[in-house]
């Protein structure tokens, strides 16, 4: 089913026949720079990570790996935002309007459905969440895909609480297909005080594994 939405896709954005199209591709690994990690420890009072179409975190400033302590929980597999929102329990409490955020996710797996709709990695992720999570299915089938490129969430997050955060998005110009999202706090906010814990958190982790 999830194979031929993607064909189905292929094909609405060219006239072609899908089938007849080469062989669905893996996407090879990317690795960030070292000047892009630079430029994302740089900024220092929020989170900052990249991104790919399908949720992957591929880079992410120490705010960032400390905001998404849940997604990086398990080390066995990438920190993926789209298994997290719709595979893991901890996200309805993340994320306390877990419906919003949950057609967000679907609308940029969409988007990325129609710009690279041979990725096999993609594909691969699409069949999990649908195989696994009925939220994720229904949303699948209603062909969202709207851009969310700034906004402002509400997240709880479970060591400092809850947070309201703006955020931007911008689409790297070097890198196509990926995004680098910036979550800032309203100077003086209790938002803003929690990203100050947040970071004091983050720093004694560090110690702590550093030990």
């Amino acid at each position: 089913m999830e194979r031929t939405a993607l064909f189905d896709l292929a094909r609405a954005a060219d006239g072609s026949n899908a089938l007849m199209r080469p062989r669905r591709r893996r996407t090879k690994q990317w690795t960030p720079h070292r000047s892009l990690q630079w430029t994302l420890d740089a900024v220092t009072e929020g989170p900052a990570f990249v991104r790919n179409g399908r949720m992957d975190l591929l880079a992410a400033n120490r705010l960032a790996r400390a905001f998404y302590a849940q997604v990086y929980a398990d080390p066995t597999r990438p920190a993926n935002l789209a298994r997290f929102t719709f595979l893991d329990d901890d996200a309805h409490r993340f994320y306390p309007d877990w419906g919003s955020a949950a057609d967000i996710v679907v609308a940029i797996l969409r988007t990325e459905a129609g710009r690279d709709p041979r990725d096999r990695d993609l594909h691969d992720l699409v069949g999990e969440l649908s195989t696994r999570s009925d939220e994720f299915r229904a949303r699948w089938a209603a062909h969202d895909v709207r851009h969310h490129g700034t906004g402002v969430k509400a997240f709880h997050h479970h060591v400092v609480g809850d947070l309201t955060l703006a955020y931007e998005g911008l689409e790297m110009v070097a890198e196509s297909g990926l995004t680098l999202t910036i979550f800032a706090a309203e100077p003086g906010s209790p938002s803003e005080d929690a990203l100050r814990l947040l970071a004091s958190w983050a720093a004694s982790q560090d110690a702590i594994a550093g030990a």
